[in-house]
C-alpha cells in the first residue's frame, strides 16, 4: 500500500510592487527563469502554458545534474490567485499543490504562499517517525522558497536577481 502523509507550508511576503507584477513573475516564462526552482545562469528550459488545465515546466542544472521540476496549472485567477501541482519526478512521484494569493496592500502587494506537501511513508515508520518526516521536508521546503522568495522580492522590485546561490 502507497502511504503517504501531508504536511501544509504557510509563508506570507510583502512587495513594494502591485499585485499584478508579483503575478507575472510567477508566469512569465522569462521572469520564472530568473527565481523559480531554478536561476539564469543554471536554467536550461522554463516554459509554460498559464491556462488551467495547462502545464509548466522549469529544468536547472546544478553540479552536473539536471533537476526537472513539472505541474499543472488549477486556477489562474489574475491577478489574485494562481494554483498549481508540482513535481520533481526523479525524486518522487508524488505531486504537491501549491496556492498563491495575492492582494493589493496600500503600495504595495501581501503574498500568501501554500504549499501542501506530500511525504511518502517507509513501512516500519513511527508515527514520531512520519512527524520527523514531515518537519524536516517543510523546514527544507521553507529554506527552499526563502532564497527563492528573496529572488522573487529583488527580481519585482529592481528587475534583476543577484542572488546566485
Amino acid at each position: 500500500m502507497n502511504n503517504t502523509s501531508t504536511t501544509t507550508l504557510t509563508m506570507k511576503r510583502e512587495f513594494n510592487v502591485k499585485p499584478e507584477k508579483v503575478f507575472d513573475a510567477w508566469l512569465n516564462p522569462v521572469m520564472m527563469k530568473k527565481w523559480f526552482f531554478t536561476l539564469e545562469g543554471t536554467n536550461k528550459v522554463a516554459q509554460n502554458d498559464p491556462k488551467v488545465g495547462g502545464s509548466w515546466e522549469i529544468v536547472d542544472h546544478r553540479q552536473g545534474v539536471d533537476y526537472r521540476a513539472i505541474g499543472e496549472y488549477v486556477e489562474i485567477n489574475s491577478p489574485e490567485k494562481i494554483v498549481f501541482t508540482f513535481k520533481m519526478p526523479q525524486f518522487s512521484e508524488l505531486e504537491d499543490t501549491i496556492t498563491v494569493e495575492l492582494k493589493e496592500l496600500g503600495q504595495g502587494s501581501e503574498m500568501t504562499f501554500t504549499q501542501l506537501i506530500h511525504v511518502e511513508n517507509e513501512e516500519q515508520w513511527t508515527d514520531a517517525d512520519i512527524v520527523k518526516a514531515l518537519d524536516e521536508m517543510r523546514d527544507g521546503t521553507e529554506h527552499g522558497w526563502n532564497l527563492m522568495f528573496m529572488g522573487l522580492k529583488e527580481l519585482v522590485e529592481t528587475g534583476k536577481v543577484s542572488y546566485q546561490g
